[in-house]
């Protein structure tokens, strides 16, 4: 249990929930399962035969299972084919269990576990009719499982523990709910709790203890974060006020357009928290497009007037670049500060990255320590050790979900005092916005795009099903190159390459393995190596592009030569750029109208977002081809369906949460097979999490230090171990 589920004490078993209930004689339904997927259905046998493969010398056992509506086959191979079949005998009951896969277009599990109800192979009469007794009349639990751990194998588990607790009296479980709030929400006691979601009568037995248990996830954590918001008010930090006549309004004055009603809005909560004596620990939610770096950059204008500095982290050297050239094109002679042509109020923006040559990297962190430099924008390289500021201000994180935690606090250390903190992203990735319905972070949401901005139609386009939709996705490439635009075709990893692809939603990595290319979701070998951008480019350009300019950009290739490929294509020398994630975000090529992802279904939904939004910047309307080879029925392809279904980058997080759930929300996983949260669901419970916050904040602020509340002390405990209370400490 500890090795394939992460179950190490009784405690943990005890809270390993069933998923769902079956009733004794209801059927599953089987017409909705999920591809690749590990799941328990109870059903009934329909056939069973045995057929014969490779001119007679080998036997395979296949067995149809029906509810009535939804038809499932099993498959066994081997020596054990007439030991099944002899068990698996029309007309039976039972549970079985084995991962979803398609075979001739059906669903079928191939070997799978299987426990017939009424009788329980290898166990004598005695047991089986107990196994029968235990069955009958009840809600069977069906309990998230794994290849070594069945469903009823957990189950089993479960009652010995049940029974045991039962006998002694439910010793040493402490609840964690104080009294007041269980006779508030009418909420049973926690041994009640457990007892009803484990072996519930019926389905008001779970329902209740469900909202028991939803209770405690939500309030202990409530708990966690109000006292971290209580000790974030005790830091000090130098409050930054723009003076009224300095940098900032020398900027706002050169602006050739009017600020979005939005922008105001949210530049004003900024300011507003910057002039404090406590850290803005702020997140800033905008569409692709939305204007978000122009709001920080006004930010860290105004930490420069009130003589503070201010650093923009970005998660790769191709978007630093591309921040730099866009701060500096913006200010003008405002970043020429001590320069000859530079303006009165002027200061320096300097970029660090690691690739840049020693001369040019002595002069940036002279200037940085000397204070010479207001605003440095920077990759990881911000983070070294040799790296000193003068008096850092303002630490703006753009795309906080390329970062590990670590890697922030790094740069945020470099400040006399805590500096202020803002974060930027275009689509919340689940965990960001688990913590944002939490009220961990403060958040300001810009969701109006300036004027200019061109719609993108998003469709999916089914190859395999579908060649020909494929073709036609070149041919309307072509046709945009003749019309004086240009495209992008984007893969998921390289080529050429022997080491395996990076998964595409795997956080906090290097520099390096960041533009290293991303790929497959998971290694299946039953599926072909994702595409890479050097063979993808060869072919068209030999084959449906042929005659056109395609140009192939990846993280392999030298600095200095993916920032003269991207100036060319910007200049419009290149018609086509086949180029990996490294375009994801803040590469700004208005003429650029169409994209085609390869292998779509092989990223995730919020990269998908990011990718999208690089066509459409300007007035032309965008349009984005997700191409796939996943049949209909693959949860994959249903994120695809999702992706072009709506524009929305919050709406498309809520549907990336609810698909993939909030990750380990005070820990640093990123996916949610290490949650915290094991009965919430972030947005299906958002009323209990908000009352449950109120609840938290009273409480802390009457009783910071638990000491009144020994119960909930020792829950808290339990959720923070060292490394999540190191993890929430940082921030």
């Amino acid at each position: 249990m500890a090795d394939h589920l992460g179950l190490h004490t009784v405690g943990d078993l005890l809270h390993h929930y069933p998923r769902r209930y079956a009733e004794r004689g209801e059927l599953t339904g089987l017409a909705d399962l999920p591809l690749d997927e590990h799941v328990t259905v109870l059903a009934e046998i329909a056939d069973a035969r045995v057929m014969t493969f490779n001119r007679g010398r080998g036997q395979r056992l296949e067995v149809t299972l029906t509810d009535g509506t939804g038809r499932l086959q099993l498959v066994f191979f081997g020596r054990s084919v007439h030991h099944h079949k002899n068990e698996l005998l029309p007309g039976r009951r039972g549970m079985f269990a084995g991962k979803v896969s398609v075979f001739n277009r059906r669903l079928q599990l191939s070997h799978p576990a299987y426990q017939l109800l009424g009788t329980a192979a290898g166990e004598d009469a005695r047991d089986a009719a107990g196994a029968a007794r235990e069955f009958a009349g009840q809600q069977i639990p069906l309990y998230p499982a794994c290849r070594q751990l069945e469903s009823w194998k957990i189950a089993k588990a479960v009652a010995t523990v049940l029974d045991s607790l039962e006998q002694e009296g439910w010793r040493g479980l402490t609840d964690p709910l104080p009294p007041r709030l269980r006779a508030e929400y009418r909420l049973p006691e926690l041994s009640e709790a457990l007892l009803k979601v484990h072996r519930p009568r019926t389905a008001a037995d779970f329902t209740l203890a469900r909202k028991r248990l939803k209770w405690d996830e939500a309030f202990v954590l409530q708990v966690a974060l109000a006292r971290r918001r209580r000790a974030d008010t005790q830091l000090p930090a130098v409050p930054r006020v723009p003076s009224g006549d300095g940098l900032l309004a020398a900027f706002d004055g050169r602006l050739p357009f009017t600020l979005t009603e939005g922008q105001r809005r949210v530049s004003a909560e900024i300011f507003a928290e910057l002039a404090t004596p406590h850290p803005m620990h702020r997140l800033l939610q905008g569409e692709v497009g939305s204007g978000k770096t122009l709001v920080a950059l006004r930010a860290m204008l105004a930490v420069v007037d009130a003589g503070g500095q201010a650093a923009l982290l970005a998660p790769t050297e191709v978007l630093a670049q591309q921040h730099h050239r866009s701060i500096t094109g913006m200010m003008g002679e405002l970043a020429e500060g001590g320069m000859l042509g530079g303006a009165d109020q002027a200061t320096k923006v300097v970029l660090l990255t690691g690739s840049m040559g020693a001369a040019a990297r002595r002069r940036a962190l002279l200037e940085l320590a000397t204070g010479e430099a207001g605003i440095v924008v920077g990759t990881h390289a911000l983070i070294e050790e040799k790296v000193q500021f003068h008096d850092l201000g303002l630490v703006v994180v753009d795309e906080q979900h390329r970062f590990g935690v670590e890697q922030r606090d790094a740069l945020r250390a470099k400040g006399r005092q805590p500096p202020h903190l803002l974060v930027m992203t275009a689509t919340p990735i689940p965990r960001t916005v688990a913590m944002t319905v939490f009220g961990d972070l403060e958040t300001s949401v810009l969701d109006e795009l300036p004027a200019g901005r061109s719609p993108i139609a998003s469709h999916v386009v089914p190859a395999l099903d579908k060649p020909h939709f494929l073709a036609r996705a070149w041919q309307r490439v072509r046709e945009e190159v003749e019309s004086g635009h240009q495209a992008y075709v984007v893969c998921p990893r390289i080529g050429d390459e022997d080491e395996p692809a990076e998964h595409p939603r795997r956080t906090g990595r290097s520099e390096e393995s960041e533009e290293r290319e991303e790929g497959a979701e998971g290694a299946d070998p039953g599926r072909r190596p994702p595409l890479a951008v050097l063979e993808v480019a060869a072919g068209l350009r030999s084959g449906p592009l042929a005659g056109l300019r395609v140009e192939a950009l990846h993280g392999r290739m030298a600095p200095e030569a993916k920032d003269e490929l991207m100036r060319r294509f910007a200049a419009g020398e290149v018609d086509v750029l086949v180029a990996t994630t490294v375009i994801e975000v803040g590469v700004n090529v208005p003429n650029a109208t169409v994209m085609v992802v390869m292998d779509a279904d092989r990223f995730g939904v919020s990269q998908l977002h990011q990718l999208r939004g690089r066509v459409g910047r300007g007035s032309a309307p965008g349009l984005c081809l997700l191409v796939t080879e996943m049949p209909e029925a693959a949860p994959a392809r249903s994120r695809l369906d999702a992706v072009a279904a709506t524009l929305d980058g919050f709406e498309l997080s809520r549907i990336d949460l609810e698909q993939r759930r909030e990750g380990d929300v005070l820990g640093q996983a990123q996916s949610g097979g290490r949650s915290s949260l094991r009965m919430l669901a972030v947005i299906d419970d958002e009323d209990i999490i908000e009352a449950a916050r109120e609840e938290a904040t009273r409480l802390v602020g009457k009783d910071p230090e638990l000491d009144r509340h020994p119960a909930l002390r020792t829950a808290l405990d339990a959720l923070l171990d060292e490394e999540r209370a190191e993890y929430l400490d940082k921030g």
